[in-house]
């Protein structure tokens, strides 16, 4: 179903989860939906109570309560994942409850690790330099690959180092980034070929890069730098956040740099100023 392989390529690729949580989600909603369709219930249409019965129908069945308690999570970050892409409008699994489970973090590099990373993508060619202007921003800035991949000519500001960001729930922030980023995308933009597009980042086809293609092209980076960590798009959006809390930066700046659901658009424009998120970001950043 197109909608889990959505689903399964955005907990991989964005939240930095393991192949085999990935595999675990994917073989819990097949399940799911394996019941659905012998019950002739559209997953879009489904009721909380309905839910429920097939939960009911697990725990006949002899699932393990931790089984079921997956199960649970499985179906409830589907359908957090359906809202947040505008597929649905109703979450029929808001009132199901399930146990809380520590956050699995990706892998983080070190200030070192990110040097070396950014700088084995030092080829000449268009693709790498692409690839280095990528590199640099989302690393920058924290974006999610999302985030990235969509930024549009008209919500960046290379000469002021600023980019207008609407991420989940379509909210909007401003997030800074420094002189190093700035040299890479003006770089960039010398050998991008002028097309039509109102995309930043092309493949060779000028097309907007997926995801998918993405992730590869990092993977194999990593691959040539000689780190052998689980590096994902979300590995660069971790560090960028832990490098400016170890260096000092105030965890309410950081919030809203990363734009967290905690943190709304008012409260972007109401207590923090543009220049403030500059000054934050060049001072406790290691690339500012």
């Amino acid at each position: 179903m197109q909608r889990v392989d959505d689903f399964i390529n955005y907990i991989l690729i964005e939240k930095g989860l393991s192949k085999n949580t990935a595999l675990a989600y994917r073989t819990d909603l097949n399940t799911y939906l394996k019941f659905l369709e012998e019950k002739k219930i559209n997953y879009e249409d489904i009721t909380h109570l309905e839910i429920t019965d097939f939960l009911w129908h697990l725990k006949t069945s002899d699932f393990k309560p931790r089984s079921i308690y997956r199960m649970i999570e499985s179906i409830r970050q589907f359908y957090k994942f359906l809202i947040a892409e505008n597929l649905i409008k109703t979450d029929p699994t808001i009132y199901l409850t399930a146990p809380k489970v520590p956050m699995i973090l990706p892998d983080m590099l070190t200030g070192e690790e990110v040097t070396k990373l950014l700088n084995s993508v030092s080829g000449t060619d268009n693709l790498s330099i692409r690839n280095r202007a990528m590199l640099e921003l989302l690393y920058a800035t924290g974006l999610r690959v999302s985030e990235l991949i969509s930024l549009k000519f008209s919500n960046i500001d290379i000469e002021e180092c600023f980019v207008k960001i609407f991420g989940k729930g379509n909210k909007e922030r401003l997030v800074p980034f420094g002189q190093k980023a700035q040299l890479y995308l003006k770089r960039y933009l010398r050998v991008r070929k002028n097309t039509k597009s109102e995309y930043l980042f092309l493949t060779r086809l000028n097309k907007p890069i997926s995801r998918v293609e993405f992730w590869r092209q990092l993977k194999q980076i990593a691959i040539q730098a000689g780190i052998m960590k689980n590096i994902t798009p979300h590995t660069l959006r971790h560090s960028f956040a832990t490098h400016l809390l170890t260096g000092g930066a105030d965890i309410r700046f950081v919030q809203e740099m990363l734009g967290h659901s905690s943190i709304s658009t008012t409260q972007i424009y109401t207590h923090i100023s543009q220049e403030r998120l500059k000054e934050q970001h060049k001072k406790y950043h290691p690339r500012g």
